[in-house]
Parts: C-alpha cells; sequence; structure tokens
C-alpha cells in the first residue's frame, strides 16, 4: 500500500501530547491522518488532516470512526475494546490488537497475565471493590504497607498509593483494585519493545527514572541507565519475552523495578509511545513516535541506538496553580546547550498536569543531568 501523498487514511485513537507528537512524524511522511478526541482543545487538533470530536469509550463513535480509516492505532489505552474487535473482525487493521490491549487495560488482568506466562511481578491480590480489601485488612489475611491500584482509569499517578495504616484508605473509589507487595527496588527502569507484523522487533535501551515522592510522577527519564550491563541486558531480554507474550504490534513500554540483588521484575506496561520514550525525539537516531509510525504500517524499523546521552524533564503544572497555563522562565533556558523544550499545548493547567517536556542531549551523562536539575528548578508552570 502506498502511504504516502496518497488517499491513504490513519487514525488515531486519541488526540493528546502523545498523539500530538506522532503527528509530527506523519507530516514527515505527507501521511494523511484523523484523529478522535472528546476535547475541542485536543493537542493534536492543531496537527492532524481531520479532527471528530467523540467519546472514546462510546461503541458507536468509536466504530464508525474506525469506518472512515484504512489503519487504526490509538494513544491511550481507554478506549471501547468492543469497538475495536468488531472492526478488527471485518478486517481493519488496528495495532495494537484488541486481543493485546483486553490483556492489558485492567491492571488486575495484566497482573495475572504476568503470572500465567511465568513473567516476574510483584505479589499482589485481587479486590471486586474497596470494601473487599479492608475486610483482609480487618482480618488480618492482609497486611501494610502495600500498594493500591484501581485496575481501570487510572493515569499519571491517578490511581495509585501507598498504604501504610487503614487510615491511608479514606477517600479512595469504592472500586475494582489491587493490593500489591511493596517491592523494595534501588532502580525504576523501563524498556521500549517496537515490533511490527513482519515479526522484525527491536528494544530501545533502558532507561532510568526518577519519580516525585509525592505525585507518582516520573521527573527525570535517563537514558542510558546508569546500570550495570549485565543488568541491562537481563531488563531488554525480560522486555522482550514480555512482548512476545503479549504479540503486540507497535510499541510496548515495559516499567520494571531493580531489585537490591539485581533481579528485574515487571510493574506494568503500555502498548503506544510512553514518557519513558520521549528522549528519543532529540538523542536517538529513530524516536519512538517514528517506530510506532513504522511499525503500524508493517515498514522496516529504525535504528533504536542513541546517538548521544539523554535526559527527559516532565514539565507539570505547580501545586496551587489552576487557570490559564504560564511557562514562566522558559526563555532561559532556551540559549542553553543541547536543551529542547516540548509543550504539549493544553491551555489550562492543574497541579501535576503533564504540561510539557524538555530534552537534554550532552556526550557528558553528569553534565546532562545537572543541567536537567538546573531546567526543573528555572521552570514554573503556573496560572
Amino acid at each position: 500500500m502506498n502511504y504516502f501523498s496518497s488517499d491513504f487514511k490513519l487514525g488515531i485513537l486519541g488526540g493528546g501530547q502523545l498523539g500530538k507528537m506522532l503527528l509530527f512524524d506523519t507530516r514527515k511522511f505527507d501521511i494523511q491522518t484523523y484523529v478522535l478526541d472528546p476535547s475541542d482543545e485536543a493537542p493534536s487538533r492543531m496537527a492532524c488532516n481531520q479532527f471528530f470530536k467523540g467519546d472514546l469509550m462510546d461503541f458507536d463513535t468509536v466504530y464508525q470512526f474506525g469506518k472512515k480509516v484504512d489503519v487504526l492505532t490509538f494513544e491511550i489505552e481507554l478506549v471501547n475494546l468492543e469497538a475495536l474487535e468488531k472492526l478488527e473482525d471485518e478486517g481493519l487493521k488496528v495495532y495494537p490488537s484488541p486481543k493485546t490491549l483486553r490483556k492489558i487495560q485492567n491492571k488486575g488482568t495484566q497482573k495475572d497475565f504476568y503470572t500465567e506466562h511465568s513473567i516476574p511481578t510483584a505479589a499482589y491480590k485481587r479486590f471486586n471493590d474497596l470494601k473487599s480489601l479492608v475486610v483482609q485488612i480487618l482480618d488480618s489475611k492482609l497486611k501494610m504497607p502495600f500498594v493500591w491500584k484501581c485496575t481501570e482509569f487510572g493515569y499519571d499517578g491517578n490511581g495509585v498509593k501507598i498504604i501504610r495504616e487503614i487510615a491511608d484508605l479514606d477517600h479512595l473509589p469504592n472500586v475494582e483494585c489491587i493490593a500489591e507487595e511493596m517491592v523494595p527496588f534501588k532502580n525504576e527502569l523501563a524498556v521500549i519493545v517496537c515490533r511490527n507484523p513482519s515479526g522484525e522487533i527491536k528494544t530501545y535501551p533502558v532507561v532510568e527514572m526518577e519519580f516525585h515522592p509525592e505525585a507518582n510522577q516520573v521527573e527525570y527519564v535517563i537514558c542510558p541507565a546508569r546500570i550495570d550491563e549485565k543488568v541491562a541486558e537481563k531488563a531488554r531480554a525480560i522486555a522482550l519475552n514480555v512482548s512476545q507474550n503479549f504479540n503486540h504490534v507497535g510499541l510496548l513500554a515495559v516499567e520494571m523495578f531493580q531489585t537490591h540483588d539485581d533481579q528485574i521484575i515487571v510493574n506494568e506496561v503500555a502498548p503506544r509511545p510512553h514518557n519513558s520514550g520521549h528522549y528519543s525525539i532529540e538523542a536517538s537516531y529513530t524516536s519512538q513516535f517514528e517506530n510506532h509510525l513504522r511499525a503500524i504500517l508493517d515498514l522496516p524499523l529504525g535504528n533504536t541506538d542513541s546517538k548521544v546521552a539523554g535526559i527527559m524533564v516532565n514539565l507539570v503544572g505547580e501545586e496551587g496553580f489552576s487557570g490559564n497555563v504560564v511557562y514562566k522562565n522558559i526563555e532561559k533556558i532556551l540559549g542553553w546547550y543541547g536543551v529542547t523544550p516540548h509543550i504539549y499545548g493544553k491551555k489550562e493547567t492543574r497541579p501535576f498536569r503533564k504540561m510539557g517536556h524538555v530534552t537534554i542531549v550532552n556526550e557528558n551523562m553528569t553534565e546532562a543531568r545537572k543541567i536537567a536539575e538546573d531546567v526543573k528548578n528555572t521552570i514554573r508552570v503556573i496560572a
């Protein structure tokens, strides 16, 4: 099929910042794009050929959108699975397949999948609701501390909380959830795996993630991870094993913990471009977004190696500010060596909302990390 400068139509479910960055590469290749998103102010709206407003969880909306395009992908997991399955049954190429997404969309189902396939992961228990979990604590069948996760609709640290005492459960929603054993670890790592329908598969280098202690959000992504090469090889091998078991097409971001005795256990996955891969726009030979596009169109995958060390800094809304966004002091970093800001196009800021990121590239990792800290301390995302 001729994808370039033709009548071919690529559909993207979700019009957030991931879609916006993916559209940079569709425009580079002159690929026609349709985007569906519930918001009139979706960041992707400015860069696609046609924009459609609609509910991503509504069967008819997703199904009718899919009938307009030749290949369908998504930049968010919270989409109507039944519509995707019907479209795929009718012959539309949907990547990643809804068969893959069904194993991932619910975190309880995802954890069960790891257990069934002997993939190392933290011990856990599933609960139909919060009340059932509380009963097990009161009956001394569940010990604290543990990590509470809602199984659906969590994002960017929302839907995850460390429970150290029963009062920490106050104000949590009474929804299906899991209680996961707290794993002592020394590093949080991630590996992005890229795979096309022909079976070509590649991994990006292992990255190290530093998290905000309160918001449970990634603050810095460091590539390459500052770990022993043998540990890196183990992490990439486990990520490949996870990918092969899910049989995914496109990108799969595999988030992992490195324990104090250098074991690797899988935390969770995302079947799409991911925050842990944003550094690749500037630091890699082929960005994660271009490789996602190559993968879903069954084109040869690009080189996933890094050209230079890269660190990504997330720009999130500062606590205490909500309203029309102001990126205070951003002009100060524009003259710094190897620094590139990406603004996502969200007009309204609120505490901890992802509003953009900055990539720092440098031949010297120590210097890159220092500049990243300076960037974080300079820019304030306020209203």
